[in-house]
């Protein structure tokens, strides 16, 4: 019998959907490539022609994934405007999303070991999509003077972090929380926010 995987004609494409699968069963680190070939239905050799190591694989797990991030990331900003903070805010809302929609890709990025910057087609995108929450956390200190402005990066920085503990702890990692993950970040954005002096306490 054939391999199905000849059929589809994109290899690939289809030892990744194989890898998401395998990482939502068994997490990053739980399966062999041989796992990929045997779930994507072709023979373990024939993974070799397009990925070297499972490494290899999860980089472009990771890679798709952030391609994704950032154009919701960048949907989510344009979307948010006109208010600098509203757009800020939706920046935030979007990591949550793409980390309850997306899970497989999520962890590929962020929990597999996978560092952007060891994978020449991987750095680019991951840079993309910290360069739109940039642009957002720019945009909320324009009305300050130039010397009391909090650098951006910084702030996109902490807000990631912080966006980034939600999801581990309240949507991942199974913490009881009263209160809905994306009320969590928008309190704390607008604690962290007003302690800059990026929003007046009333707002």
């Amino acid at each position: 019998m054939t391999k199905r995987g000849y059929h589809h004609g994109n290899l690939r494409q289809a030892l990744v959907e194989a890898a998401l699968v395998l990482i939502a069963d068994q997490g990053p680190h739980g399966f062999t490539l041989s796992e990929a070939a045997k779930t994507a239905d072709v023979t373990p050799a024939a993974v070799y022609r397009h990925f070297a190591g499972r490494d290899e694989l999860l980089a472009e797990v990771a890679r798709q994934g952030y391609d994704i991030f950032a154009a919701l990331m960048d949907y989510a900003y344009n979307e948010g405007k006109p208010s600098a903070l509203a757009a800020f805010e939706a920046t935030g809302r979007a990591y949550l999303a793409f980390a309850r929609k997306y899970p497989g890709h999520y962890i590929a990025m962020f929990e597999s070991g996978i560092r952007p910057q060891a994978w020449p087609d991987l750095a680019p995108v991951a840079a993309k999509a910290r360069n739109v929450l940039e642009r957002a956390a720019d945009g909320l200190s324009q009305h300050l003077p130039a010397d009391r402005r909090p650098p951006g990066s910084m702030v996109s920085a902490h807000v990631w972090a912080m966006s980034h503990g939600v999801v581990e702890l309240y949507m991942r990692g199974g913490a009881q929380s009263p209160f809905p993950p994306e009320d969590l970040l928008e309190t704390g954005i607008g604690i962290y926010l007003r302690g800059l002096g990026l929003l007046p306490p009333d707002q």
